[in-house]
């Protein structure tokens, strides 16, 4: 469905977003535990840690914070957000404290964008954020770019040169994430600033797209439907449905700013999640 559009002044011109959204709970999974929030000035997934304790109440819980905190209809502010994911961190961590078996752990992924004013009187600025593996991918309508990289045991092999990517997809630690909120105290998101100029789009989704279709596949339907959330997530489960899918799109069109994004973050790790072969699982490090 689409979900609405939203016209924003910005220092280069107009700016006009138009939003998609779409979630299913796959062909295996008994629950979906995904959750979504898609308003103004907020695009986000959460893919709850099934097989934990909670998972669909703690993606639930990290929108919820979300929609309390930021005010709607609005830019929020970088400290703003950065602020919101520490508080939706306490939050799920909290379910793990309330559990009646306080050996589980109940946690979720993020992964999103939030329309921001950074204090720039010339402009907006899209702030990019994740934990986990969901994940934040730009579109330009030609070319398919993962901003947000996965904080994963096999995102780790790959970066170190261990693994290619099509041995990640078969690998026995496939399912291993090393960020989550509600592991720690504190929570370290990737967070990335890029001005909101028109013409590039945000793809935000859970593992259970990735999982499922390579970016060739992502990218041929954005180019070629109109709906595209709902065509991913169609895609997605007709290719296995392994797991709940969830897709965001985030079309922004206007004055082309040409500027080239400013990232900040890092990959850190600190533990990791486990679980049965859909569903990430925590092992914690020392």
């Amino acid at each position: 469905m689409t979900l609405g559009r939203a016209a924003l002044a910005t220092g280069r011109g107009p700016v006009e977003v138009r939003v998609d959204a779409a979630t299913h709970t796959g062909l295996v999974r008994p629950a979906n535990e995904d959750s979504l929030l898609a308003e103004l000035p907020v695009y986000l997934v959460a893919d709850g840690m099934g097989g934990h304790d909670r998972g669909d109440v703690a993606s639930r819980t990290a929108v919820a914070v979300f929609r309390e905190r930021i005010a709607p209809g609005a830019p929020s502010t970088p400290d703003a957000v950065l602020a919101t994911i520490a508080a939706a961190n306490s939050a799920v961590r909290a379910l793990s404290d309330a559990s009646d078996e306080g050996t589980r752990v109940a946690g979720t992924t993020l992964a999103g964008v939030a329309l921001v004013d950074a204090g720039d009187r010339d402009r907006l600025y899209w702030m990019a954020f994740n934990v986990g593996d969901s994940r934040v991918y730009t579109w330009d309508g030609r070319a398919l770019e993962q901003l947000s990289v996965d904080h994963s045991a096999v995102q780790e092999l790959i970066d170190a040169g261990v693994i290619d990517e099509g041995q990640a997809a078969a690998h026995p630690d496939r399912n291993v994430i090393t960020r989550a909120l509600g592991a720690d105290a504190d929570v370290d998101a990737d967070v990335w600033l890029l001005p909101a100029t028109g013409d590039t789009n945000f793809l935000i989704c859970s593992d259970g797209l990735s999982k499922e279709l390579d970016d060739e596949r992502i990218a041929l339907v954005l180019a070629t439907r109109e709906r595209a959330a709902a065509a991913l997530v169609a895609s997605a489960v007709g290719a296995g449905g392994r797991d709940n899918v969830t897709v965001v799109t985030v079309e922004v069109t206007g004055p082309d700013g040409g500027d080239d994004p400013d990232r900040t973050g890092d990959r850190g790790a600190r533990g990791g999640w486990s679980g049965e072969d859909t569903t990430p699982r925590l092992v914690r490090g020392s």
